[in-house]
């Protein structure tokens, strides 16, 4: 029987459930998207390009392994944990002679990878197929085939694939400068090659003489992988099965089939980590905002169906029939909503997954994965939380007498319940602690999250306690609403009145402002306090900086040798592994060091800084209880491990990375070894030292606030990923505070109607609206301000150790413009059509 009232109910109340079932849709597409980008990390296929001929694939080991035996009771338990690290692994030469001998083998395929970037024109470059070398020997691996020309031989003989020679207009004897590891080299083109089947959708291959690959690759005596090809009658797993027994007791991998996918494409084989993180912290995010706005909606609709509800107790509808009433109308609505939903977070997730991809945050070549499983768990999602809405919204409604209900349907009660007072109470405490937990947090990775759910605590405490907080508002604002007129006087006496009303387009607002703040001002924060330290830190006069992957170490040398110079520091960056745990780092010339750099040593010394030699900053010796003299154990990008002797301990962390160590050191571990940026101490002018390196391509002599607006640059970009992952959450809040003024407003027909009857005239009602829509937009927003800039003063503190949040005016004053107007159209449109009826007619109708 309840089911068949639902039914009828949410067919003659469309328009009540219309707002509940917009926030549910929004609710279930932004859960799909989320969802099938934590997919795609979990399930995307990444195709191997390059090893397609080979069925087996031996690689060196992509992660670092920890292992923690603890006894307890009696019991042995064994943890096992690896992470990724952030460069290729290399492999002995000397495995391919193990592998040569096993079983079933017919060939063993050695293979070298490394940086190779033609000099080409502007117009001849692919930015989505980068471009890498290797020796011709590999090319069967593929295959490639000669298609004009012969092999290389010499060492300045080169091999090009036939889509960049496309490109280019090269042929055979055209000479191409290339860009490698070293300086870069001209080489005469003997050949155009193409892959035996298609061509290779996401890079470009450059094939060298086997010498000079060698010395390219820059790893004497080891490779990047081997391909093994089966001998006749051996099948694939047989193959496997007998490599794997070949490489047991070394650190080398075996992959298969699919699995060779992210041997080749390392960049999207972390990116798959990387979208599990996004995808469930945008996940996450979303249904905390979700819960939040639709049982703000659904209490919303409730209130307005309160002399309905309280009707139906006075005629004898027991609490559990109520109760079950509001269950099956939110189900019913759910599950429309929950399907619309579903089916538009599908293009959505792919339409986010592209702007990923465009924006070189996800590489091409990690494949979305799409499956039934996040439009179900969005669809049970929007069922769960639509239910559980509409029993906390009406939980009052079953709870009172019929009497009180009757009561209340006329005229709000004066003050919440003292459950919510409490619950609101309780939120804001832990609000409160999450902002003091944030002032000490100093990692990006453990700040984030905790920054994020703060503002939806404090949100959420805004709209159990916003009842109260809109009357002490109205208070405050009594004397400048009467100010104006009739109108004003009108918005007070709503503000007063109908607390609860307002306190449900309150809370959307403030978190709109609040959520739309953080997410805006978190990352310049950072990123300037990041910038001003490098700033404050670098003594150099000038910087080289490359157009292409980097400067090569012959132009730092170069210049040592030039007349004026005193100091030429090569700089280049990896990423670290302390145990397991992830510490930025960079690699600097030890020689002329400290006139080019000052990091700002609070212990020890650079004095006598050197290759066996490693200098943290404050954060990292607090972490790992380091001090000059100490010794630190941890593993290099490409997963080789190393101790070194701490020099110094340096304050300006943020600028220049955890940890420092010689540039020699920490060249001949990563896949660029080309310098990031050159600091040059000199007295000479700009144009005389670009005379010195003119002979290297791309290399520019800048100052350094040209190198501090680059990494501006570079930061905005980064930036950017963070504003399009958190953007659909906010403009779903944004549909929310449209969505929840519209149904405020909407439902107030009949009491137009008698202001009308009252002799109000319509422009005067529209201007009571406009100051209603005004002060509760001021509200929302001073809230929404408070709580980012208490979020914001805490990130610092623990990031930065200030309390100097980054806030730029123009774009918080555009923040304010935008709240304002939505609010001022969702509540003049709704406005204008409910005063088109004539007043009697609404009057006289029947509720």
């Amino acid at each position: 029987m309840m089911l068949r009232y639902a039914l009828q109910t949410v067919r003659d109340r469309k328009g009540g459930f219309l707002g509940a079932f917009l926030a549910l849709m929004c609710a279930a597409a932004l859960i799909t998207a989320c969802g099938t980008l934590l997919e795609t990390g979990l399930r995307g296929t990444i195709k191997t390009e390059r090893y397609a001929a080979a069925p087996v694939i031996v690689s060196g080991d992509q992660n670092v392994h920890q292992t923690t035996v603890k006894h307890k009771k009696g019991k042995t338990k064994v943890k096992h944990k690896a992470k990724p690290i952030a460069e290729r692994a290399w492999l002995p030469a000397s495995i391919g002679d193990r592998l040569k001998r096993a079983p079933g083998v017919g060939a063993v395929v050695p293979e070298l990878t490394f940086l190779a970037e033609p000099l080409t024109p502007a117009g001849a470059a692919d930015a989505d197929r980068p471009s890498y070398g290797h020796a011709w020997q590999s090319a069967a691996l593929t295959p490639f085939r000669l298609v004009d020309g012969k092999a290389p031989r010499a060492d300045h003989d080169l091999v090009v694939d036939r889509d960049l020679a496309d490109r280019a207009g090269l042929k055979p004897g055209d000479r191409l400068t290339v860009q490698s590891t070293q300086s870069p080299r001209s080489y005469r083109i003997t050949g155009i090659a193409a892959p035996e089947r298609g061509t290779l959708a996401h890079q470009t291959s450059l094939f060298f003489s086997s010498a000079e690959a060698e010395r390219l690759a820059a790893h004497p005596g080891k490779v990047t992988a081997f391909g093994v090809v089966p001998a006749d009658g051996t099948s694939t797993d047989d193959l496997k099965q007998a490599v794997e027994h070949a490489v047991d007791g070394t650190s080398a991998q075996v992959s298969s089939g699919a699995e060779r996918g992210p041997v080749e494409f390392l960049d999207a084989a972390s990116a798959r980590v990387k979208l599990v993180s996004m995808g469930g912290a945008m996940g996450g995010t979303s249904l905390l905002v979700a819960i939040l706005v639709v049982v703000g909606t659904f209490a919303l609709s409730v209130q307005q169906r309160h002399r309905e509800l309280a009707l139906l107790r006075a005629i004898a509808a027991t609490p559990r029939q109520i109760r079950r009433l509001l269950g099956r109308e939110a189900l019913l609505v759910g599950a429309v909503a929950g399907v619309a939903g579903a089916l538009a977070g599908i293009p959505l997730g792919g339409w986010l997954h592209g702007r990923f991809v465009e924006m070189g945050a996800v590489p091409a070549t990690l494949e979305r994965a799409v499956s039934v499983f996040p439009p179900f768990a969005a669809l049970a999602a929007t069922l769960l939380g639509a239910w559980a809405a509409a029993r906390i919204a009406g939980r009052r409604i079953v709870r009172i007498r019929p009497a009180e209900a009757l009561a209340e349907a006329r005229v709000e009660r004066a003050r919440p319940a003292w459950s919510r007072i409490v619950a609101g109470l309780a939120l804001l405490v832990g609000g409160i602690v999450l902002v003091a937990v944030l002032s000490v947090l100093r990692t990006e990775a453990a700040s984030t999250p905790v920054t994020f759910l703060a503002v939806v605590v404090f949100a959420c405490a805004i709209a159990l306690l916003g009842p109260l907080v809109v009357r002490a508002a109205a208070a405050l604002l009594r004397g400048p609403l009467r100010l104006t007129g009739p109108g004003g006087k009108l918005a007070h006496a709503n503000l007063r009145g109908n607390a609860a009303r307002m306190a449900a387009v309150v809370t959307p607002l403030a978190l709109l402002t609040g959520m739309t703040c953080t997410v805006l001002f978190v990352q310049p924060t950072l990123g300037d306090a990041a910038r001003a330290q490098a700033r404050d830190g670098i003594h150099a006069n000038w910087a080289l900086a490359a157009q292409g992957p980097g400067v090569p170490g012959e132009a730092a040398r170069k210049l040592r040798t030039t007349e004026g110079v005193e100091a030429a520091t090569e700089v280049v960056r990896t990423t670290v592994r302390v145990g397991l745990d992830k510490y930025p780092a960079q690699g600097v010339t030890p020689e002329g060091l400290t006139r080019t750099w000052d990091p700002d040593v609070t212990a020890g010394s650079l004095k006598g800084f050197g290759e066996g030699s490693v200098a943290v900053s404050e954060l990292a010796a607090d972490r790992l209880g380091l001090k000059p003299g100490g010794t630190l154990k941890f593993t290099l990008g490409d997963g080789t491990k190393t101790e070194l002797t701490v020099r110094a301990v340096y304050a300006r962390g943020l600028g220049f990375g955890d940890l420092t160590m010689a540039h020699d050191l920490v060249a001949r571990h990563v896949d660029n070894p080309l310098a990031a940026t050159v600091l040059v101490k000199s007295d000479r002018t700009q144009e005389q030292l670009s005379a010195a390196v003119e002979k290297f391509p791309g290399v520019r002599v800048l100052a350094p606030a040209a190198v501090d607006d680059l990494q501006a640059a570079q930061q905005q970009q980064n930036a950017e990923v963070n504003y399009l992952a958190m953007g659909l959450v906010l403009a779903f809040t944004a549909i929310a505070v449209v969505n929840t003024l519209a149904m405020s407003v909407s439902e107030r027909i009949r009491e137009f109607a008698m202001l009308r009857l009252a002799g109000a005239t319509r422009r005067q009602v529209l201007r009571m609206l406009r100051t209603e829509a005004l002060s509760v937009l001021f509200i929302g927003t001073a809230l929404g301000s408070g709580v980012a800039l208490a979020v914001l003063t805490a990130f610092s503190v623990g990031m930065t150790g200030e309390a100097a949040p980054t806030v730029t005016p123009l774009v918080y004053i555009c923040v304010l413009a935008v709240a304002g107007l939505l609010a001022l159209a969702a509540t003049a449109l709704p406005g204008r059509a409910a005063l088109k009826p004539l007043p009697v007619t609404v009057a006289t109708a029947k509720e």
